[in-house]
C-alpha cells in the first residue's frame, strides 16, 4: 500500500475542508478498495494490509461518525461503484480493457465527490467537482498499457 498516495489524498481532503471523520472514512475506503483490487489481480498484499483492511471494514468503518450519520446516502453509491469495478474487472480479464472500463474503475472519486457535497454543500461541490475527479491517480495510457501487457 502506498503511504505516499494515502498522504497525498489526506492532504487533498484537508484542502477541500473535509471534517476529520469524513476524510478518515474516505481513507479507510480507499485503503480497503486498493487491497481488494490487489488481491483480485493476484498482486502481492502484505499481511499488515490484510489486517488493516479487515479492521477498517469490520470495525473502524462502523465506529466512524461520518459513516454512521450518512450511510443511507452513501451505500447506494457504493453499490454502484462496486458493480462498476466488477464490470471493469470482467472486461479486463476478458482482454477487452478500453477507455470505458478505465472510467468504471474510478468510482472511489464519485464517492469522494458525494462526501464533499454532503460536507461542504452543493455549490462548493460543483465548484470543486473537476478538482476532486482529477485526484484519480492513473492515466488512461498507463491503464491501457497495464491491461494490454497483462
Amino acid at each position: 500500500m502506498s503511504d505516499a498516495r494515502i498522504n497525498s489524498l489526506a492532504s487533498h481532503f484537508v484542502q477541500l475542508g473535509l471534517p476529520h471523520d469524513a476524510a478518515a472514512f474516505l481513507l479507510m475506503l480507499w485503503q480497503a478498495a486498493q487491497t481488494i483490487d490487489d488481491v483480485a489481480d493476484g498482486d502481492p498484499v502484505s499481511h499488515k494490509d490484510l489486517r488493516l483492511t479487515s479492521w477498517n471494514l469490520l470495525v473502524a468503518l462502523h465506529m466512524n461518525r461520518f459513516w454512521r450519520e450518512h450511510q443511507d446516502s452513501i451505500v447506494p453509491l457504493m453499490a454502484v461503484v462496486l458493480l462498476k469495478w466488477i464490470a471493469s474487472d470482467d472486461v479486463e480479464r476478458a482482454g477487452a480493457a478500453d477507455a470505458r472500463s478505465f472510467g468504471w474503475r474510478a468510482g472511489f472519486y464519485d464517492i469522494t465527490l458525494l462526501v464533499v457535497q454532503i460536507c461542504r454543500g452543493p455549490e462548493f461541490a460543483m465548484g470543486a467537482a473537476a478538482d476532486v475527479l482529477r485526484l484519480y491517480g492513473e492515466s488512461l495510457d498507463e491503464y491501457l498499457k497495464e491491461y494490454r501487457n497483462a
